[in-house]
């Protein structure tokens, strides 16, 4: 057995069967949504593990125009649950919505299973093509330049020279070609498989639009309002996510990288098909939850023989066409995070200025200040599907101690870490707020900026360790996604809490929708953050991996020192910070 996923198994023993006792406590419904949401996890990052690969090496995308296409799929899902949310709340309840919202999920994910022919790519020298020929994926990738029907290996210098080894005397070109004589020329890509490729996302980030937000909304509507289960089926809930999230970087990494793209994302659409069913087939479990809250109303005619429900349905799919064309754009969809966020923003400066008491006041500028702080959190931390990804697949070492790892893998780290050590830091949280010495929101959101910051600067310390290959020892990635992690449990637990206590009744729903986009800039950002540390490339392979290594640790320390300098700042303040919350814990 790998041992990879042997190590796997070991965790998810350990972690699940202190889990797996407790939902004897709990409705029956929430093992359906348990399972539902696993699977869609697991379907959501077994591909976001393996998609920046697949946009660098397989369609031969350069580094900054694979960030910028990941950077707005992954601010568009984030951005349209907005949409799913208000329409299951006024029309389709939260069980139709999620099962359609599946069924696109299933359709996209399997659509990502269509990888048609690879792109090709040459070196241009005075004017004459030299196709490179490759082979394998990911970190198991190998290219070489074909010259007279010959195979070479080749590479660059630290000036940007191309090198070709082993060349012999009389060849058609010089085996050192400086920069600025060649150029790296795609010279094929599958037009129909890219346009398959934005149709998948497309469906994807429509899926997500109607599930996400909803599959969480009717686990809460399993519990009457103080029931004390509540927040411990939430606790269940979370685990399910991060196991499946931790399964299909293990699984759906491995097959990327060792049987075939194919084989990974239709790992992933398999997966989400399995979750599509077992919530289909869990129905009278749920007991009538997350029905229409007026099912008349669906069952009106709109146009002809056509219902508002179906109308709802065909006018989401007429979308995929607007998806289709942003996922494509990223400084478009910058463009419409900035309108919404303007809006939003002016809507609340007007309910300061008019409506609000100081008090309210005080708490949505706390509210936006601590959204403010989650914003840098979530830019960094989700460089792990982007530059981090790429980190470890072109100058990380993959094995410790023996054991071996494929790139992807790696994303299994963020996951496994929550499994082990979300219930430690429950546990503390309980502790510490029973004898009223709970950290206050702005210093945990402090803290979390310093750790993930941390994590960063653990890379750049790392670097120095680098063996001749220009390749980090891995235990120092597993270290800055230790730091990311536990960063994550200051700050995650704490923020959608802190919008619900610190919203006037009425604003609720806006304070959550801030939240929302906070995570889409968070993304979108992110992507800006990765370009920075593109570097030329080779059908995804890097020239010259000293370069790349310098460039990574370049971008680390400044992004590592930023983010504790907002984290140390914010923490400095926190007294006074906290005083705008006026007695709101």
């Amino acid at each position: 057995m790998n041992s990879v996923i042997l190590i796997g198994i070991i965790i998810t023993i350990i972690t699940l069967i202190p889990v797996w006792r407790q939902f004897a406590n709990h409705p029956k419904g929430l093992l359906v949504l348990f399972f539902a949401e696993m699977w869609e996890r697991f379907s959501y990052y077994g591909m976001r593990a393996l998609l920046i690969f697949y946009l660098t090496q397989h369609f031969l995308f350069d580094d900054a125009s694979a960030q910028a296409l990941y950077g707005s799929y992954t601010s568009l899902v984030y951005l349209t649950p907005l949409i799913g949310g208000i329409l299951a709340d006024r029309y389709l309840g939260t069980r139709k919505a999620i099962a359609f919202g599946a069924l696109l999920l299933v359709a996209g994910h399997c659509l990502m299973a269509y990888e048609g022919r690879p792109a090709t790519q040459a070196l241009k020298v005075n004017g004459q093509l030299y196709d490179f020929v490759v082979e394998g994926r990911t970190s198991a990738r190998t290219s070489q330049i074909k010259i007279e029907d010959k195979l070479y290996a080749f590479s660059a210098d630290k000036q940007g020279a191309f090198l070709i080894e082993g060349l012999e005397d009389g060849a058609p070109i010089p085996a050192r070609i400086e920069k600025g004589t060649y150029e790296l020329v795609v010279t094929w890509r599958d037009q129909m498989a890219t346009n398959s490729l934005f149709l998948a996302l497309s469906l994807i980030i429509l899926g997500v639009a109607y599930l996400k937000p909803n599959i969480g909304a009717i686990v809460g509507q399993l519990y009457e309002e103080n029931d004390p289960r509540r927040d411990p089926g939430f606790t269940l809930y979370y685990y399910g996510i991060n196991l499946g999230a931790f399964w299909a970087s293990i699984l759906c990494g491995l097959l990327g990288q060792t049987v075939g793209w194919w084989a990974g994302f239709g790992l992933a659409g398999i997966g989400m098909a399995v979750g599509w069913v077992v919530f289909l087939w869990g129905k009278p479990l749920l007991e009538g939850r997350g029905e229409p809250s007026n099912p008349a109303v669906l069952k009106e005619p709109l146009l002809g023989p056509i219902s508002k429900e179906t109308g709802i349905y065909l006018g989401s799919l007429l979308g995929l066409g607007v998806l289709w064309l942003l996922v494509q754009r990223h400084e478009v969809v910058g463009i419409l995070l900035g309108i919404a966020s303007v809006l939003v923003l002016g809507y609340l400066a007007y309910l300061m200025k008019t409506t609000l008491t100081r008090v309210e006041s005080h708490r949505i500028i706390l509210a936006l200040i601590l959204i403010s702080a989650a914003v840098m959190f979530w830019t960094l931390f989700e460089q792990a599907g982007s530059s981090l990804n790429q980190f470890a697949n072109r100058n990380s070492e993959l094995s410790l101690f023996g054991v071996s790892i494929t790139a992807a893998q790696t994303q299994s780290f963020n996951a496994g870490f929550i499994l082990i050590l979300a219930p430690i830091f429950s546990a503390l949280w309980a502790f510490l707020g029973t004898r009223g010495q709970d950290l206050s929101a702005p210093l945990k959101f402090g803290l979390a900026l310093c750790q993930v910051g941390l994590g960063f600067l653990v890379l750049v310390y790392g670097a120095q360790f680098a063996g001749p290959d220009f390749k980090v020892p891995l235990i120092f990635l597993m270290l800055a996604y230790l730091l990311h992690t536990t960063g994550e449990l200051f700050i995650s637990p704490v923020g959608l809490s802190q919008m619900t206590k610190l919203a006037t009744a009425t604003l609720i729903s806006t304070l959550m929708a801030v939240w929302l986009l906070s995570s889409a800039w968070a993304q979108w950002l992110g992507a800006l953050i990765a370009q920075m540390t593109a570097t030329e490339t080779v059908a995804g392979q890097v020239l010259n991996p000293e370069n790349s290594l310098a460039t990574y640790t370049t971008v680390f320390y400044d992004i590592g020192l930023y983010a504790i300098g907002l984290g140390v700042l914010l923490m400095l303040f926190s007294g006074a910070l906290k005083k705008l919350a006026h007695g709101v814990k």
